[in-house]
């Protein structure tokens, strides 16, 4: 499982021209899925999702986790995070997970972080989106489940 997080002002979505998830202040989570993901393996991601201390404290330091600021979500499958570019010019997406488990996963992730308490917002699996942000920094992190979880 993929991760990756961008913090931003605003944020949104949009699936034929009309907005379906927005946010102010936050955290924007591209998910990527692969067929080794489990339910385990999506709550020790959630979990230190949500512990990330990316945001500025009154010094100015990265101390604060998005309840400290009373941050918000907006979540956003994307299979192409397990693209594989390693040979020719056209990426392969034979790691990506198949479209039933992934989006079992990403509606998993979803209530998982509404059942901590955070406003979540989403895109919608398998649509064309576009998405929209004002990043914050910017501050772009990676999380990926085989350097997070240790088997």
């Amino acid at each position: 499982m993929r991760f990756v997080i961008q913090r931003v002002k605003e944020a949104g979505v949009t699936v034929d021209n009309a907005i379906i998830g927005k946010i102010g202040h936050g955290l924007l989570v591209f998910v990527g899925v692969s067929d080794a993901d489990d339910t385990k393996i999506a709550d020790k991601m959630i979990d230190k999702l949500v512990k990330l201390r990316i945001f500025d404290d009154a010094e100015g330091k990265t101390n604060l986790s998005i309840s400290d600021v009373g941050g918000e979500f907006l979540i956003i499958s994307q299979f192409t995070l397990y693209a594989d570019c390693r040979k020719g010019n056209r990426p392969s997406f034979t790691s990506a997970g198949k479209p039933d488990l992934a989006n079992e996963l990403y509606e998993y992730i979803i209530s998982q972080i509404r059942d901590r308490g955070f406003k979540a917002e989403h895109g919608e699996f398998g649509a064309d989106m576009k998405v929209s942000l004002l990043n914050d920094g910017p501050f772009t992190i990676l999380l990926d489940s085989d350097e997070i979880v240790k088997n």
